[in-house]
């Protein structure tokens, strides 16, 4: 979404608390299941296992779970038989979200998000009524500090990356999906400040709205980022930096 660094940043100041981090490492537990699972339970072998195991350690998931979620996936343990789903709908003022989720049960998942959509002013599409506003692109987040943002953005684009965006010293450097791991490997031998590392679903088009919609498009975010299902949550809303300053209150 636009202002992916500044809602990674409220997300992480949130998952603070012990039931918040239970529920990001069972989250990142599935995805290092499923990555093992379709291709394999070799990192180097595997990017989205390789991905998926970097942000485990970077939330500090123990690494006995990363283990265990890998051998679930490689079927060395038992586990839940997780596939992937993916649903589009619309929030308040009619702005799309796209939710990509993980589940052992279509149906639950299905009827928890509709519901998560009702309730939060929205409603939940037919599958491709708002997917083609979407492109995948990896994302890399990092701080400048005190290192000069146009230097930063030459390297990351001699790295591979396709387009950088400075945001008051965050940086957003843009990748196709299979070169993130190359620029951010590039950035961090800079020794910058690596926030995150991900692929993503970026909009080719964003809607602007008013404060009042725009929070709850983000409060409908948020209630569908609290499902256990739900992996990630994408929109084409324009997010203005006052409602920005409310997120983290």
């Amino acid at each position: 979404m636009s202002g992916h660094s500044k809602w990674s940043q409220i997300k992480h100041q949130k998952a603070g608390n012990d039931a918040r981090r239970g529920q990001l490492f069972t989250k990142l537990g599935r995805e290092i299941t499923i990555a093992a699972r379709e291709g394999g339970a070799d990192p180097d072998a595997n990017f989205r296992l390789r991905l998926a195991v970097q942000h485990a350690r970077d939330a500090n998931m123990p690494s006995e779970n990363i283990d265990r979620a890998i051998k679930r996936g490689s079927g060395q343990l038992e586990g839940p038989n997780l596939e992937d789903v993916t649903y589009e709908g619309y929030g308040p003022g009619g702005a799309a979200v796209l939710v990509e989720g993980l589940t052992d049960n279509r149906n639950r998942a299905f009827a928890e998000i509709r519901n998560a959509f009702t309730r939060g002013g929205g409603n939940l599409g037919e599958s491709g009524c708002v997917g083609w506003l979407f492109e995948p692109r990896g994302i890399v987040t990092l701080e400048a500090d005190g290192h000069d943002p146009d230097e930063i953005a030459l390297q990351a684009i001699d790295a591979g990356a396709e387009d950088v965006q400075n945001d008051g010293g965050t940086l957003e450097v843009f990748t196709s999906p299979s070169e993130i791991e190359r620029v951010r490997h590039a950035l961090d031998a800079l020794h910058l400040k690596i926030n995150n590392a991900e692929a993503t679903m970026v909009p080719k088009t964003t809607v602007s709205a008013d404060d009042d919609t725009a929070l709850k498009v983000m409060k409908l975010v948020e209630r569908l980022e609290e499902l256990d299902d739900v992996q990630k949550v994408y929109t084409n809303l324009e997010i203005p930096d006052s409602v920005w300053e409310q997120l983290e209150k």
